[in-house]
């Protein structure tokens, strides 16, 4: 049996002078060697041949289309827009790739992928026609097909097809999962409005005291409604305004600065209130 050898490391009690730690020691191992996994090896290869293929391919097409488009524009303008024709078909190919398993979605970047081959082949050939070469261009437009069909086949070679039941509960647990994304994105989004907002808006209005039908002093002014306030401006604004029950004081302070602010602390920021400079 053919083996390798590893390094792996494992901690030893080592003692000097009567103290104890645990160090990090090396030591190898010999393990067995697995066969060569040529089921790999070849889709790796196939895989890197088609990528070459496809990189021939773009080259090709924009080559001749850029040529064609450089007769009404500038040479820059006109190669860059020639490699669109077939990095739109890639893109879709890797879009549908990505939807493998919800074919309702796949079906789109399928269709339009169809349609943008067929415009790019269309493209190459008019330059054929242009340059009274029909076969060179006829040929040219073939080679970006064969790309995409290299490049699908190998693709499906690496999906795994799930069965029917399996799809469905697949596509359901993703559109559940992208909900709860799409959700906390947007709660997000409405907390950074919030925090950016001054006023302070509640589903029923405060009363116009601590207490409902609360009389104030003669004279006093009005408790304001909104916030937002600190617990001591809210305590400073109720001494103003002439409450001194330290009960109402507490009522008011929740309703205008926190509904769990503790009685203890409210209280306290009221007798610092009442202190005397």
């Amino acid at each position: 049996m053919r083996t390798r050898t590893e390094t792996r490391t494992r901690q030893i009690a080592h003692t000097v002078d009567g103290e104890t730690e645990l160090i990090d020691e090396e030591y190898a191992v010999h393990v067995p060697r697995p066969p060569l996994d040529w089921d790999s090896i070849g889709l790796a290869a196939v895989t890197v041949s088609t990528a070459l293929i496809v990189l021939a391919s773009v080259a090709w097409s924009t080559a001749g289309i850029g040529d064609l488009l450089d007769r009404a524009a500038p040479a820059a303008a006109a190669y860059s827009a020639a490699g669109v024709f077939d990095l739109l078909w890639i893109n879709c190919m890797l879009l549908e790739w990505l939807a493998r398993y919800d074919p309702e979605r796949a079906r789109t970047p399928q269709y339009a992928g169809h349609a943008a081959l067929a415009i790019a082949m269309a493209a190459v050939c008019a330059h054929g026609v242009i340059t009274d070469s029909v076969t060179v261009g006829i040929v040219a437009a073939v080679v970006s097909a064969l790309a995409k069909a290299g490049w699908t086949l190998t693709l499906r070679e690496y999906a795994r097809p799930l069965d029917p039941r399996t799809q469905a509960w697949l596509v359901r647990r993703q559109a559940r999962i992208g909900a709860r994304l799409a959700l906390s994105a947007q709660l997000r989004r409405l907390a950074a409005v919030e925090a950016r907002t001054a006023i302070r808006t509640a589903p029923d209005a405060a009363p116009a005291s601590p207490e409902e039908g609360a009389e104030l002093p003669e004279g006093a002014p009005r408790l304001p409604l909104s916030g937002p306030m600190t617990m001591v401006d809210a305590v400073r604004t109720a001494v103003s305004c002439g409450i001194t029950e330290p009960e109402k004081v507490v009522s008011y302070v929740r309703k205008v600065h926190d509904a769990n602010a503790k009685e203890e602390s409210i209280l306290r920021t009221l007798r610092m209130a009442r202190r005397p400079a």
